[in-house]
């Protein structure tokens, strides 16, 4: 197999950030601030011992209270079905049982059958042959009755837990999601929520068939009850075998949760509009599939060693099953010979004792397949366990606003999780409230982590931010961020609507139509959207269909207008101009200013144009504060802004 050149890749494109850079969080109890980033929620390891594959039966619990909780009303119709199922078999075997003795009672009769009825001899046989019929209307009713809820309530159940899980993940960290190893958790959660129908109309199908096992088993006790320890003799090898096969299955499907989701970008990468451009430049397409084939073919093989074994052994297994069946049905046989057993009983004795072996090899086998689908419901229910540490505190303080004093970084130190080098360390510096700061740095100088601590995406490990005085960690998160605007260079391009594009920004104002107007309009997008057939309600992106797809500098100004939209107090605008051309970015920069009157801003660029509008400066380098003032006075002070800068304006002569 060729080397895994693109997991690379796949932990990038696993994480998009929202515009805004942050998640609506909600509050949590307050939970000590860890000193390690490099310390990560550790990922559960797939069960391989037997008690370990039976302690995660203890997950149908949890998964029941899902399913009750999805649906109460369904999942009582559900249970009172199976119920009805459950007992129409043993009904049916007896009914079967009277008809032929009634049968046998009437031929040993001297009446002629003509006479039967009019003596009243043949009613008996009347009533069990309608009562026959009954149960066959009744157990066809009641089985597409049964399928009709079973529909319904799995598709409760996929919304309820699909829903939860997206709830679950929006609390989580921003150092969470850039872990490849919550990837692939998140990944096979995202299958559980999605994945486990099947188990439900197994665990309401077992329900069913053991209450019809235990009216069996009664019938059968009655005659014999040996015969019903020589059936269970017979099938515990091959359920045996069944569970240790589906933990092999299921430890293979574990180990390969990386792979599964490089082989889901492989083909999506090999087939979308997004890289359609680049494959049929670079030829990339005998690449992808190459490797897309390689990963599969590698998928194959070992599933096809675990098949192989599990069909010789199985048939072995299966073997055994038969012998002590016809074990069985051959005493009932013979017991019918010496006259211990009518005819009648011999039918109701074979097919009790054949519908019983198949109920049991189903119970066992079921038993083993919900086992197995027990240890997948530990990858959804271990995701519920993951917990975030960047939370609100118990008594959050309140937020006032507008701001009155701003922020200070005080000795602030932070290193990304998997990471030996200190993004910034030692880092001190205020932003003033009403005050736009500019930071300018090269790639690497830690620009982008203070917006992301400021928005308390991340804590530091060292020092502390205040805000007004007090640690932000002292406020509720969804205060914060509620009046934080970030746009990030890398910011989402979402495949909706123009004015849910721009909306996103403030999510609960996406009806106010003029608010979004407004913001497209500051952003100078709205001419933008002019040219649009369908206005603010055309569908962007060409996921969908009639899509528009737009310029770099199109989506960036759609993206700008999500700052002005969230209307907040503090402005953040990371390389916002990095895709327009020099009219725009002049205009953009020009509404800017206008618009963060008042605000509390800092302005990110490259672009030393773009800078001197700020109040101050703030130069960076390797993650500290290196000078700071006004574009003026650091030019004068020579140093590394003005060497940037005249490297930069040296392209311009």
């Amino acid at each position: 197999m060729p080397p895994p050149l693109l997991p690379p890749i796949l932990a990038k494109a696993a994480l998009k950030e929202s515009p805004l850079g942050i998640a609506a969080a909600r509050p949590h109890p307050a939970r000590p601030i860890p000193t390690d980033p490099d310390v990560s929620p550790p990922a559960p390891k797939p069960p391989l011992t037997f008690r370990a594959r039976w302690a995660a039966m203890g997950n149908l619990w949890p998964f029941l209270r899902l399913v009750w909780q999805a649906s109460p009303g369904l999942m009582l119709a559900a249970l009172s079905l199976r119920l009805v199922r459950a007992v129409v078999p043993i009904a049916a075997l007896w009914t079967a049982k009277l008809i032929i003795d009634e049968v046998l009672a009437l031929q040993s009769l001297p009446l002629p059958p003509a006479d039967w009825w009019a003596s009243g001899a043949a009613k008996g046989l009347a009533a069990y042959v309608a009562a026959e019929f009954g149960l066959a209307i009744l157990a066809d009713l009641a089985g597409r009755l049964a399928g009709l809820v079973d529909t319904l309530l799995s598709d409760r159940l996929t919304l309820r837990t699909s829903v939860r899980l997206m709830d679950h993940a929006a609390t989580l960290d921003l150092e969470t999601f850039e872990d490849a190893g919550f990837q692939d958790r998140l990944e096979r959660a995202r299958r559980q929520a999605s994945g486990r129908m099947t188990l439900l109309g197994q665990v309401l199908g077992q329900l069913q068939d053991l209450v019809t096992v235990a009216t069996l088993a009664a019938g059968l006790m009655i005659f014999n009850p040996w015969l019903i320890l020589l059936v269970l003799l017979a099938l515990i090898p091959a359920f045996l075998g069944e569970a240790h096969f589906n933990a092999r299955t299921y430890a293979l499907d574990f180990s390969r949760t990386a792979e599964r989701r490089e082989l889901d970008y492989l083909r999506q990468t090999a087939a979308s509009v997004e890289t359609a451009k680049e494959v049929k430049i670079f030829g990339l397409s005998p690449f992808l599939t190459d490797r897309y084939q390689a990963l599969s073919e590698s998928f194959y093989a070992a599933n096809r060693r675990i098949a192989r074994a599990r069909a010789l052994w199985g048939g072995l297994f299966t073997a055994l099953g038969t012998l002590g069946y016809y074990t069985a049905y051959g005493w009932i046989i013979l017991a019918t010979l010496r006259g211990q057993l009518t005819l009648g009983d011999l039918t109701f004795l074979s097919g009790s004792f054949l519908r019983l072996r198949g109920l049991l090899q189903g119970i066992l086998n079921g038993f083993s397949s919900m086992a197995a689908q027990a240890l997948y419901l530990e990858d959804l229910f271990s995701f519920f366990q993951i917990t975030p540490r960047v939370t609100s505190p118990a008594s959050p303080r309140p937020l006032a606003l507008p701001l009155t004093r701003g922020f200070v970084f005080d000795n602030v130190g932070f290193r990304y999780p998997g990471s030996d080098t200190w993004a910034v360390r030692g880092l001190s510096f205020t932003l003033k409230a009403g005050e736009t700061l500019a930071l300018v740095g090269e790639n690497g100088a830690g620009k982008t982590t203070i917006v992301k601590l400021l928005a308390r995406l991340y804590d530091p490990v060292e020092g502390r931010i205040t805000l007004d005085g007090h640690d932000l960690r002292d406020y509720a998160l969804e205060d914060l961020r509620g009046a934080v605007g970030v746009i990030f260079q890398d910011f989402a391009r979402y495949n909706m609507t123009a004015a849910d594009n721009i909306a996103v920004g403030r999510i609960a104002a996406r009806e106010d139509r003029e608010r979004v107007l407004a913001a497209a309009t500051a952003s100078l997008a709205a001419p933008v959207i002019a040219r649009f057939a369908q206005g603010y309600d055309q569908m962007i992106g060409k996921r969908f269909r009639n899509g528009v797809e737009l310029s770099g500098g199109e989506w960036q100004k759609l993206a700008i207008a999500r700052a002005y939209m969230r209307g907040a107090q503090v402005l953040i605008l990371d390389e916002p101009t990095a895709a327009l051309d020099a009219r725009a970015e002049y205009e953009v920069f020009q509404r800017f200013k206008e618009l963060s009157q008042g605000k509390t801003a800092i302005l990110i660029s490259h672009r030393f144009s773009s800078v001197r509008m700020a109040d101050r400066i703030l130069v960076l380098s390797g993650g500290r504060v290196e000078a700071e003032g006004s574009h003026e006075t650091l030019l004068a002070q020579g140093g590394r802004y003005a060497e940037l800068f005249e490297l930069q304006a040296s392209g311009y002569r």
